[in-house]
């Protein structure tokens, strides 16, 4: 059956990058686009969805996209000392780590998260998740029941298990180190290859296969290279949390003798299925000590992309310096979220002030060059030149914004509107391989009403239990002081 989408603005593709098409529609035949451009010019349809004033998308890809209940909430605004409350103790990680939430529990978070991202319109993801909350890491089951959660729901997920030979901890003195289970790594390491055998059965293009090991600090080289031959063996991505952190690179100088990248080239990991999360500490950043500037031109000649997700970095206290810089030397770029809300959008806004904050500059980066990459750097760096676009012969996955909310005020270039005075929040359709899978912010079969309900009882579950792991035993008040003190009630 063939559908029509009409909006006032259509984004669609036209030799190699987006355009701009006012009074636009697409034709979808079955999961794949067969028309996209101006109104009433395009092949005939059995059922035509008029969605007004609204801008019309390609689907956003989310390549580190929030699966979990919020936890940067609380973690994201603590002095030092009350941080290294927030971290596993070295006594907890040896001798008393536990699961707070059992496997139904996980796998209705993950399910949570999965709607709020369609809530938000995105229509790719590549999942993420704290573990700190769990024993050690997730398993192979944990991923099945993601992926058939990603089934029910629509939602085209890039996914597996993580899996860490190491943990960071804290001292009994403040100090930070790893805690290291080789046995616990490679338990992990033999799941993630389950799931991928589980996941090519499936035979589903809403359920791919990827590696996604922890952070590059709590893997051992062996592991690292386990995972770099894996991913050459299966086909599949390689998604490592790396250069986000002076710690990080204190921690590997340590382990290895050498940085960050030098270790992913050593392993076998850098190259084109590599992505990276969050790529910031290079050695041309600022605040590393390092008497080199050859990360950057590393990064381009390897075809690894870096998964910049500005809202959340920016929330910690760092920045991609710069966007335009890595763009121009052709590092590869996609977006993800990391944290909540898993809005792609105020991510954009962030990321495009914050890098005018850098350069002193208005002009320093587009907002086209960030939806750019949320849909086509995605796609690439996915190795789907079927996603991110919107033109014959792409697969139907498609987001409309409404324009014409009056809180958002005047409308001006639909994109700058969009990204400057709205969030994602604005999504009133989304679908994914020309399936609708979120119209009005309802989705089927999904009550989020009752969902929150149920996640804000575990939040507050997750919350009571970083008491445990603090090395120093603190309260949950004393970890997560109030903004304001309580008010002094007279006798």
């Amino acid at each position: 059956m063939r559908q029509c989408i009409r909006a006032r603005y259509l984004l669609a593709h036209e030799e190699g990058s987006h355009v701009l098409i006012e009074h636009g529609e697409v034709v979808v035949d079955g999961s794949r686009i067969v028309f996209a451009g101006p109104r009433a010019t395009g092949p005939a349809a059995e059922t035509v969805i008029e969605l007004g004033d609204a801008l019309l998308i390609p689907g956003l890809i989310d390549l580190d996209a929030l699966t979990d209940i919020d936890h940067t909430i609380i973690d994201s605004w603590q002095s030092r000392e009350l941080g290294l409350g927030l971290q596993w103790s070295r006594d907890y990680a040896e001798h008393r780590r536990r699961a707070v939430f059992d496997a139904e529990e996980r796998a209705f978070i993950r399910e949570y998260g999965f709607a709020q991202l369609l809530l938000h319109g995105v229509t790719t993801a590549m999942p993420i998740a704290s573990e700190v909350h769990s024993d050690w890491a997730e398993t192979c089951e944990d991923a099945i029941a993601m992926g058939e959660a990603a089934e029910r729901l629509g939602l085209r997920v890039y996914l597996g298990p993580s899996y860490r030979s190491g943990v960071n901890v804290v001292d009994a003195d403040g100090t930070r180190s790893i805690y290291w289970n080789e046995a616990l790594g490679n338990d992990g390491f033999d799941g993630a290859a389950r799931f991928l055998d589980w996941a090519r059965a499936q035979d589903s293009d809403l359920v791919h296969g990827a590696l996604l090991p922890c952070r590059i600090e709590t893997l051992g080289a062996d592991l690292m290279r386990r995972t770099a031959k894996l991913a050459v063996e299966s086909g599949v991505p390689v998604r490592l949390h790396a250069l986000q952190g002076l710690l990080e690179r204190r921690l590997i100088l340590e382990e290895f003798g050498a940085p960050p990248l030098e270790v992913l080239a050593q392993t076998g990991l850098l190259g084109p299925n590599l992505l990276i999360p969050h790529g910031i500490y290079i050695d041309s950043n600022p605040f590393v000590d390092a008497d080199t500037d050859t990360d950057l031109a590393t990064l381009a000649a390897s075809g690894a992309t870096v998964i910049h997700c500005p809202l959340t970095m920016a929330r910690h206290g760092a920045a991609l310096d710069s966007f335009a810089r890595y763009q121009s030397a052709g590092v590869r770029l996609a977006l993800g979220t990391d944290s909540f809300p898993p809005d792609l959008v105020r991510g954009i806004d962030t990321g495009v002030t914050v890098a005018k904050i850098l350069a002193h500059r208005t002009d320093a980066i587009g907002y086209a060059d960030y939806v750019t990459a949320a849909t086509l750097g995605g796609a690439t760096a996915l190795g789907r030149t079927d996603l991110g676009r919107i033109e014959a012969g792409a697969t139907a996955d498609l987001v409309a914004f409404r324009l014409g909310d009056p809180l958002d005020g005047v409308l001006d270039d639909p994109i700058r509107t969009l990204c400057m005075n709205s969030t994602a929040r604005a999504a009133i359709f989304s679908m994914i391989a020309g399936r609708i899978v979120m119209r009005d912010g309802r989705i089927p079969g999904i009550d989020l009403t009752a969902m929150t309900r149920r996640a804000q009882r575990l939040f507050d579950r997750m919350k009571d239990a970083y008491s445990e792991r603090d090395y120093l035993r603190r309260s949950t008040d004393d970890l997560f002081p109030a903004s304001f003190p309580g008010a002094r009630r007279g006798d």
